[in-house]
């Protein structure tokens, strides 16, 4: 891991606690649950157009224009915002063989880890609360996880976070280096909006303490002189604006120029967009994802009331930004995870510290903690470990297997490879089945996939052509004559299924559990 920017100043002085934070065993069981959490088969809903891409990519040598994917918007000029990563992908799927998934899960898996380990980093504490924090995050954001390009956001801002702590600490050469960095996640991403926003928040919250130290807000001045940070003269935050405003310059540096920022900012303000898609909502405890991110919280602040003391205003200001930000759209959660893991792991050292004290006079608790947490950590993995590493397997050597036991569609398609003369030409798919049918059905195109939500030519508003088609009871059937749709992959028992088995120009060719392909009759 990096090293801790503030190490020296802040490093835990007594050691009656490193024969409970240092235990060998524990933090290779830690080790090994934190590399099961972050393998994870490719089931993210994108992941068939990412790589489908990205094996043309490498095939072709170019970058489309225009959408090649769909039927239904091919004269949109689509901007592939994570082009560069795609085409990792597909070199790699392309040139192993029947490794090639392996590798791309591994490559995923490996980013993940070592994003939260990089910001665990910056913990002036021991290995075992840093592994038990990432452990905690990394549990929570589960769901998150995968083989999923936004994880590479997730090390673009783990990496900013560290230079900008290093940078808050007195090192601004490092500041220097976020040109490049910004550079190469323009190119891996789209989401290196989110470095920005980090960068930009955090310089705006210390102009304003350095503002308070001045006397300028008085109500804060008295507070600030026992902070615990150091304070940035307006000079220094100058130098690193401008270097922030450099970085953003060359984000033009990308096969798209301006049109790249243009595309985010449609996707981020496209309000249909945002009140629809699952991602875009508030966290529900009805979920596991949201009733372990809520306990997860509650953790943290339990843990804060008991031991947290210093007066940190841009760290709390940072955090309680990005946990509003958490709460208000479910896909923020694993940003907050992220940037909440150097507290966690430093008051996690506090409560270890605090026990070891209480028991350092009893040698035999203090090894029966240890064991006992070491105990915790092998049921865990023996919980998760053995089934969900043999699916991790199971994906990427037998994909057709793997993916008969989810909710893709993979019976239909193998279907479709094998009678492509008794489906149409412009097929009609689920939203969420879209990247996966281009992956496993190249030669046709499209009807919609996760792309496309903010796309719109003239009266083409595919995303609401959509929910108006799938969630309108009755469907607004004249959307399939609209794009000239002949056959679907339709979701087995739903309203659209019904009505076109209802209509005597639609017959049913195949259905199985998940899903009914119907062809519209010649007449």
């Amino acid at each position: 891991m990096p090293t801790s920017p503030d190490a020296r100043r802040r490093e835990p002085e007594e050691p009656s606690v490193s024969s409970l934070s240092e235990a060998r065993p524990l933090i290779w069981m830690l080790l090994l649950f934190i590399s099961v959490l972050v393998l994870q088969p490719p089931v993210d809903p994108d992941f068939g157009w990412h790589l489908r891409t990205g094996l043309d990519l490498v095939h072709q040598g170019r970058i489309p224009e225009t959408d090649p994917y769909s039927h239904t918007m091919p004269d949109w000029p689509w901007v592939e915002h994570a082009w560069l990563t795609d085409v990792v992908m597909g070199a790699l799927y392309a040139s192993m063989g029947g490794w090639g998934l392996s590798a791309i899960i591994v490559l995923f898996g490996a980013v993940t880890m070592w994003a939260f380990f990089w910001s665990a980093s910056l913990a002036p504490v021991g290995a075992v609360p840093r592994l038990m924090a990432v452990s905690a995050a990394l549990w929570v954001a589960w769901p998150f996880l995968g083989v999923r390009t936004q994880m590479v956001t997730l090390f673009g801002l783990a990496i900013v976070s560290w230079v900008w702590t290093r940078v808050h600490h007195g090192h601004l050469e490092v500041s220097w280096t976020l040109p490049l960095i910004f550079l190469i996640w323009c190119n891996v991403h789209g989401g290196f909006t989110a470095g920005f926003f980090y960068l930009g928040l955090s310089i705006a919250l210390a102009l304003v303490v350095d503002l308070a130290a001045q006397g300028a807000i008085p109500v804060l001045s008295d507070r600030l002189r026992r902070s615990g940070e150091p304070i940035l003269s307006r000079g220094l935050l100058g130098r690193v604006t401008l270097i922030v405003v450099i970085s953003a310059l060359a984000t033009v540096l990308n096969p798209y120029g301006w049109h790249l920022h243009r595309e985010i900012y449609q996707s981020l303000t496209d309000r249909f967009m945002l009140e629809v898609l699952h991602e875009w909502q508030p966290p529900s405890i009805e979920t596991r994802a949201g009733r372990w991110f809520v306990g997860y919280v509650g953790l943290l602040g339990l843990l804060m009331a008991g031991w947290y003391r210093r007066v940190e205003p841009i760290r709390l200001a940072t955090l309680a930004v990005f946990l509003g930000l958490a709460f208000r759209h479910f896909r923020n959660i694993p940003f907050f995870l992220l940037l909440s893991l150097p507290l966690m792991a430093e008051l996690l050292y506090q409560l270890g510290r605090q026990l070891a004290g209480g028991l350092q006079r009893r040698p035999t608790l203090v090894q029966g903690a240890s064991f006992a947490l070491l105990l915790g950590a092998a049921g865990l993995l023996f919980w998760l470990g053995p089934d969900h590493v043999n699916d991790v397997a199971r994906a990427a050597r037998n994909p057709v297997a793997y993916f008969q036991g989810t909710a893709y569609p993979i019976e239909a398609a193998l279907w479709v490879q094998r009678h492509r003369e008794r489906v149409g030409s412009r097929m009609f798919n689920e939203y969420g089945d879209g990247g996966f049918l281009s992956w496993w059905l190249p030669e046709h195109k499209i009807f919609i996939d996760g792309r496309m939500p903010a796309w719109r030519i003239g009266d083409r508003w595919i995303f609401y052509d959509y929910v108006a088609l799938t969630m309108n009871d009755p469907p607004t059937l004249s959307i399939l004559e609209k794009y000239g749709v002949d056959w679907g992959l339709v979701k087995k028992d739903s309203p659209l299924e019904g009505a076109l088995r209802g209509r005597p120009d639609w017959e049913s060719v195949y259905e199985d559990s998940k899903v009914s392909i119907l062809v519209k009759r010649v007449t």
